[in-house]
């Protein structure tokens, strides 16, 4: 099964927006399941964030590609369009 896998830090505000994002798109998608995306805390897993280009969490890949990289100007709604985006390119490539 393939899964998204999303980096994030603990206590980070656009991150819990992001998880916020995921709660609500398990309930519109209803192919979609929160179990098909590796969370990985960036500090707790430092040698697996460090082979991934990113600068800003949340950041989201899929077989390799980045999809999404959270903008300190995001806000509720671009990360949520940015997840809906991600998790539909998962469940129809």
């Amino acid at each position: 099964m393939n899964k998204l896998t999303v980096f994030y830090l603990e206590g980070c505000p656009y991150c819990r927006s992001a998880v916020r994002a995921v709660r609500e798109l398990e309930k519109e998608l209803p192919a979609f399941s929160a179990d098909r995306i590796d969370w990985i805390e960036e500090r707790r897993n430092a040698d697996i964030a460090d082979r991934y280009d990113y600068y800003h969490v949340p950041s989201v890949f899929y077989q390799g590609r980045k999809l999404y990289e959270c903008s300190p100007s995001d806000d509720d709604a671009v990360i949520k369009a940015q997840m809906k985006r991600a998790v539909e390119t998962m469940l129809f490539s």
